[in-house]
């Protein structure tokens, strides 16, 4: 009997400390180890909202866009809703505000700026609003007597209508940003992201500087202040916030900072990095304490070392997992089409997802898509085919480099980066068990027809060049379900598991 109960005080023990994907790995209760989002979660935007935390990403070219969370103590994050629906191209970095009890996210996107409101956090979103200006990374900023403006990344901002649905006024250039020592490995002086604040008597400004990419010592954080939202600005004697100082360091290309305070006054920033080794992951969201000088200035706090004390707030309950057996909870969250979004061309129905056949391979097939979060994983799908669809599981970065394993009607077929060949003949009945098992980038590829006995296929491949500095486009790796051709494929039991 003692036996039994220590059993079972251990496996709730474990099952207490499982972490969801965008998680930290908890070494103590009352610390943390960063990163809070795990995997590709990219130039985060915080808005706190009494006692509770909401951020979104960029999302790019995955729709539904702009996932909103909400976490209660900065650490545990549960998603909320998808904000943007409407494809409107690549959704680049988002400003998530709160004004008069009304929320407004601002974003970029096809060379222009875009708002969406909602009354409730919950949505429904409105339907984007062009702002019919140009520049990236908005960020909004209203004053004590209610004068909206926006901020763009080139350190100007254009003056807003009352309810922040146009642009009211010329743009204006205020701010030049901080010289970058000459000697130091940058990618490019490229200031962007501006977030903006107002603490005591001043406004502060927080951008990034140094290029999202190139050199692990590009990207760094950092701030100036004004006792006008309109300038002048004087920069901080502390910039760089912060910086990887060499790529020895875990984090690399730190950027992208966002100031929040939690509901004990403590404060706060939240950024993204590169993960040495798994570049390909794309940028991880992290959280780090900050503190205020008594001259008014913020800097990280001294002597932070890896695990970090933890913010003041109650963890929100539950596991969120990536395994998903198709009963609707997950498909308005986790799953994200490539490029288009067509609500015509899948549905549920008993425990299972059917999406209907498109293109001729797996870039314009409009793969649907989720991000892993671990280094090492297996992630497996059952697939039905039906007609002359090709239904496929792979690791997908962009329309040129992806590979992995696909099924037709009756073979096993495995693709790397368009190149697609049987890899065993006349196996299967239009049904089939495929499973992928990713160790530290190196991946190999498995098919099952009973989901007990596995046969590993002869082919393997790696993934860790999948990655913005060897291909572009700012983005991470992201595990794909594929229905390819005519006909349809219905998907079953995607199963995630974390390898140690």
């Amino acid at each position: 009997m003692k036996v039994c109960l220590l059993t079972l005080l251990t496996l709730l023990s474990l099952f207490a400390n499982a972490q969801s994907q965008v998680n930290t790995k908890e070494k103590k209760n009352d610390g943390y180890v960063n990163p809070i989002f795990r995997g590709d979660y990219p130039d985060p935007s915080i808005l706190r909202d009494g006692s509770d935390y909401y951020i979104v990403h960029s999302s790019f070219e995955y729709y539904p866009g702009l996932m909103i969370w909400h976490s209660k103590d900065l650490i545990h994050w549960t998603p909320v809703t998808n904000a943007l629906h409407k494809y409107v191209g690549s959704v680049w970095a988002p400003d998530l505000v709160k004004y008069k009890n009304k929320y407004y996210i601002y974003f970029p996107a096809n060379n222009t700026n875009y708002v969406i409101t909602a009354n409730s956090i919950h949505g429904p979103w409105s339907d984007p609003v062009d702002l019919k200006i140009g520049n990236i990374d908005p960020g909004h900023i209203a004053d004590t007597k209610g004068k909206r403006y926006l901020y763009f990344s080139n350190g100007g901002y254009v003056p807003l209508s009352d309810d922040g649905l146009s642009v009211a006024g010329e743009f204006r250039h205020t701010y030049n940003g901080w010289p970058i020592p000459r000697d130091w490995s940058i990618e490019c002086f490229c200031m962007e992201g501006p977030k903006l604040m107002k603490h005591g008597e001043y406004y502060y400004l927080t951008s990034a500087e140094g290029g999202t990419a190139g050199p692990a010592t590009s990207h760094m954080v950092i701030s100036a202040r004004s006792k006008s939202p309109l300038g002048p600005w004087e920069n901080s004697p502390y910039n760089p916030i912060i910086r990887t100082n060499s790529s020895a360091e875990k984090w690399w290309s730190q950027g992208h900072g966002t100031l929040v305070d939690d509901v004990a006054g403590n404060w706060w920033m939240v950024y993204h990095a590169y993960e040495n080794g798994f570049y390909n992951m794309g940028r991880q969201t992290l959280l780090i304490p900050v503190e205020w000088t008594k001259d008014g200035w913020f800097k990280v706090k001294d002597n932070t070392s890896e695990t970090i004390t933890k913010p003041a707030g109650t963890a929100l309950p539950g596991i969120f997992s990536l395994s998903d057996n198709f009963d609707g909870k997950k498909l308005k969250t986790q799953w994200k089409f490539f490029q288009n979004y067509d609500t015509t061309r899948f549905h549920l129905a008993n425990k299972s997802l059917v999406i209907k056949a498109k293109g001729n391979g797996v870039p314009d097939s409009s793969p649907l898509l989720c991000v892993p979060s671990d280094h090492s994983y297996t992630v497996q799908v059952e697939l039905s085919m039906e007609g002359d669809a090709v239904g496929g599981l792979v690791l997908f970065y962009n329309n040129v480099a992806y590979s992995g394993i696909l099924a037709d009607k009756e073979n096993i077929l495995t693709n790397f980066k368009g190149w697609q060949f049987p890899a065993e003949k006349k196996v299967i009945q239009r049904h089939v068990i495929l499973r992928l098992r990713n160790i530290n980038n190196t991946v190999d590829m498995y098919y099952s027809t009973d989901g007990e006995k596995w046969n590993k296929t002869e082919n393997s491949f790696e993934v860790s060049s999948y990655n913005h500095n060897a291909l572009g486009g700012f983005i991470g790796l992201r595990i794909g379900l594929c229905s390819i051709g005519t006909g349809e494929v219905t998907f079953r039991n995607f199963t995630y598991q974390q390898l140690d």
